[in-house]
């Protein structure tokens, strides 16, 4: 860049660089601290922006957001005033891994988040690119804009996306770019890199928009949202949603698909060998489906609408960094899409990314005071890991400014912690994306109990509001007090009582049972017994579930707590004193290399390295009882 005029914009106590779903959060969160917070965009336009599914929430997704939002966080409060359709998935199984998702109106979400940025008391926006940080003794103090401006600050978080130094790929077509075809982030790219940090190329990639008009429904499914509604924060449990949803619709490919595609990966940049960008598993592009799936002749993909005042649907499923006349061909391929009028090609992006196996649980960098990093430039892919993450990152921002105990969540704790705590303890070789299966404790960090799991923790730090309290403490004391109701609400043996239970299709009883006991039962629930219970008080949908859940769950989260005890345990034995551990004898050459490189916190942390084996984890363990024993 050329040399130009310095001067100061502003000054303020934390400088969040990127707008996306992780800035966001960050921003919010460090604002309703009381901090003088900075957001800064490339374009206010990118603003919570989706640029890739338009939907929040999904499996191991949702319980993100519940948790975000019972931390304090904005995510849940703002598609709840945005979305077009709501869905609870897998409800035929357990509620451990039940999720919410939710499609979003694209335009109104940014609109609703632009507002809530707008309106909040000590958050200021600025369009504006950053190229440079300032740092004097590894310590942050500001950052420089592309127009010569300087914001003063000592406490920074970049959360960038998929801006750094971004490339967009349709076949020949490559190009530098940010997503959406939006100026990308070349400068602060090649300053970080410059700065000695380890970065990565992933990728991703979004599909084509069609038009509406041009779609024949006829030959897809339709897929309806739920009949009864259910919000995703933890305000709005009680609130009544009376509005038609739209339909979203489930379609497949053919076996023409997959001869185009195969005909054409050597014109895919991801398969000619031109890039070398790591995609998502989960995730994948419609070529790589083909490529690694060969025995399957179509796959799945899902027609969603973008929003209310839009025809632009989008081919959920099918993204693909072919080139366009490729990609015009492939889409006609798909059942309903013969005759689909593209409005947006599909590209693949690639950027890049940090190996977050540089910072501590705070997010923040081990070896530059005030430096934080959230959401895609950490590794993830997700709106919503990117907004877990934004929010952590400006708590422990905030906290840090007043000398305060740093906010860490740990496995046992939320998905949020198991998120972090993989990223930082074992790193990612491709992009990151949430599920149920990563959590070890799924029984207790259920969707339904963030509240009660969290929002003490955000109310003590001065995050969580007096109502937010107030409703989780109401849920808490009303789910315990009804639970102990049922314990002395009985029901004897009669012939009437029996024909009831036969006709609910549960086995009659021989001795008085109480309504605790019966709801044990699988088959049968709170309100299956309200024929039994004339004084059953009036109780929310929310505080119904959590007493069903609680009660025929018992033994199991009891089990899955004495696990977390023992997990707890390990947490507790601090290592972080230990810079280097050529000092603990026995280790093998791997650990010790390992534990050097990520310097754990914790014994359990250190245990999960990696390389870090139970017999290394043993040696570190009677370190600390010999430097006990020495200090006694």
């Amino acid at each position: 860049m050329e040399n130009l005029d310095n001067f100061i914009l502003d000054t303020v106590d934390i400088i969040v660089v990127g707008a996306g779903h992780a800035g966001c959060e960050a921003a919010l969160a460090a604002a309703r601290l009381g901090k003088r917070v900075a957001l800064l965009a490339m374009t206010l336009e990118s603003i919570a922006d989706m640029p890739c599914n338009p939907n929040i929430g999904g499996t191991g997704k949702g319980h993100l957001v519940r948790e975000i939002d019972a931390l304090g966080g904005q995510m849940g409060v703002t598609i709840d005033e945005s979305f077009l359709q709501s869905k609870m998935l897998n409800t035929s199984k357990g509620p451990a891994v039940h999720s919410l998702r939710a499609q979003a109106d694209k335009s109104l979400y940014h609109e609703n988040m632009k507002k809530t940025l707008e309106s909040q008391e000590n958050l200021y926006l600025y369009e504006l690119e950053i190229t440079e940080l300032l740092i004097d003794e590894n310590k942050v103090k500001g950052v420089v804009g592309h127009t010569g401006s300087i914001i003063h600050g000592d406490k920074v978080v970049i959360a960038t996306g998929t801006y750094l130094d971004g490339l967009i790929m349709m076949g020949e077509a490559v190009y530098s770019s940010g997503p959406s075809n939006r100026k990308p982030s070349i400068h602060l790219a090649e300053y970080l890199r410059d700065l000695g940090l380890p970065l990565m190329r992933f990728k991703t990639g979004s599909p084509a928009r069609i038009h509406r008009r041009s779609i024949n429904f006829d030959e897809t499914i339709v897929q309806p949202g739920d009949e009864e509604i259910i919000p995703f924060s933890f305000l709005n449990q009680e609130k009544q949603y009376d509005f038609d949803q739209l339909d979203c619709y489930l379609t497949h490919t053919t076996k023409d698909t997959k001869d185009i595609i195969n005909n054409n990966l050597h014109r895919s940049p991801m398969y000619s060998g031109e890039k070398k960008g790591i995609g998502p598993r989960y995730c994948p592009s419609i070529e790589d489906k083909v490529v690694r799936f060969p025995d399957h002749e179509t796959h799945q993909a899902f027609i969603e609408p973008e929003g209310f005042n839009t025809d632009e649907m989008y081919i959920s499923g099918i993204s693909s960094t072919l080139p366009v006349d490729v990609q015009i061909d492939l889409y006609h391929s798909i059942i309903g899409l013969e005759e689909a009028e593209i409005m947006r090609p599909a590209y693949g992006i690639e950027y890049d990314t940090l190996d977050a196996r540089i910072l501590k649980r705070t997010l923040e960098h081990r070896d530059y005071d005030g430096l934080y990093f959230a959401g895609q430039i950490n590794g993830t892919s997700g709106y919503e890991e990117a907004a877990a993450q934004g929010l952590i990152a400006g708590i422990n921002a905030s906290l840090s400014l007043d000398d305060k105990e740093d906010f860490i969540l740990d496995r046992s704790e939320a998905y949020i912690g198991v998120m972090i705590d993989d990223l930082v303890t074992k790193g990612t070789d491709e992009p990151y994306r949430m599920m149920t299966s990563r959590a070890e404790y799924r029984l207790t960090l259920r969707q339904d109990n963030a509240d009660l799991r969290l929002t003490r923790k955000a109310y003590d730090i001065g995050l969580a509001t007096e109502e937010r309290m107030d409703l989780m403490l109401h849920k808490k004391n009303s789910v315990k007090e009804e639970i102990e109701r049922l314990k002395e609400v009985m029901i004897t043996p009669t012939d009437e009582t029996n024909t009831i239970l036969e006709k609910m299709g549960t086995k009659p009883i021989r001795t008085g049972m109480n309504l605790e006991e019966m709801i044990r039962r699988p088959e049968l629930s709170y309100n299956e017994l309200e024929v039994f219970d004339e004084n059953r008080p009036e109780l929310s949908r929310d505080i119904i579930n959590q007493i069903n859940i609680q009660i025929k769950y018992e033994g199991y989260i009891e089990k899955q707590n004495q696990q977390i005890d023992r997990f707890q345990n390990l947490e507790k034995k601090s290592i972080d004193h230990i810079k280097d551990f050529q000092i603990v004898k026995g280790l093998s050459n791997e650990a010790m290399q390992k534990l050097n490189e990520i310097q754990p916190e914790s014994i359990g942390q250190a245990s999960r390295i990696p390389g870090v084996t139970p017999a290394d984890t043993n040696v570190l363990l009677i370190h600390l009882e010999v430097e006990k024993r020495d200090n006694d």
